[in-house]
């Protein structure tokens, strides 16, 4: 089932940039904005409940999609491009396993945790299942 998440993630970063060829920009915008979602990760300075919301909120593909259908009915295309670089980072991202955050950590995400948190718990569920084992 994850590989299959991760496929279906896939095709939706691939229709982000299609989404994106479709507008007068240059390569390079998306290349160099592709990160800025990641600047939501500044309100983890205000702590775990501040930092979740701002990171999610620049990390919700169905604000993606609002911004980009946004711009596409009003025919302003700079909305069209935060849509598109945000369902292109945020697909990418669940891509690599990094989804959206709980407020009591960065590493508990809506798709289990990752980074430092993750290595702990499989090492805390390897050592029960030696034990058990035993």
């Amino acid at each position: 089932m994850k590989n299959l998440i991760k496929l279906e993630e896939l095709a939706l970063f691939l229709l982000a940039v299609y989404l994106f060829a479709q507008l007068e920009y240059a390569w390079w915008l998306l290349l160099i904005l592709f990160l800025a979602p990641d600047l939501g990760a500044l309100g983890y300075f205000g702590g775990p409940r501040i930092g979740a919301t701002t990171y999610d909120l620049t990390h919700h593909k169905g604000i993606a999609v609002a911004f980009y259908l946004l711009g596409a009915l009003g025919g302003i295309q700079i909305l069209q491009l935060v849509g598109v670089i945000m369902l292109a980072h945020s697909s990418l991202d669940r891509v690599f396993g990094y989804g959206l955050k709980y407020s009591d950590s960065f590493d508990h995400t809506h798709l289990g945790y990752i980074g430092k948190t993750a290595r702990e718990m499989a090492a805390k569920g390897a050592e029960h299942t030696a034990s058990s084992a035993s």
